[in-house]
């Protein structure tokens, strides 16, 4: 149903999870375009069309979702609080 209303309203749709839906409205799509392992955490570095998010997550999840260099994968950002800025961003 929900998703009936999301068409109709013209919304694009929610990435699904086998089926899971996710409260979190912020799903980017994207590629792993670095990944650093090391101790318990890994970095995971995702290409955004031009940008890059960079996410740390624990060693045991990146080698649960098997995560490599090239793969399509998405994040997902759930938070209170997010910053907006405007004018020239430095690199």
């Amino acid at each position: 149903m929900k998703r009936d209303l999301d068409s109709a309203l013209g919304r694009r749709p929610q990435v699904e999870l086998g089926g899971l839906d996710l409260s979190a409205r912020n799903q980017l799509r994207g590629r792993v375009i670095a990944l650093h392992v090391e101790g318990l955490m890994a970095e995971v570095r995702v290409g955004i069309g031009e940008q890059e998010l960079v996410a740390s997550i624990t060693r045991s999840s990146a080698e649960r979702l098997g995560l490599k260099v090239g793969e399509p994968i998405f994040a997902v950002i759930k938070s209170t609080e997010v910053m907006i800025g405007k004018g020239i961003a430095s690199p």
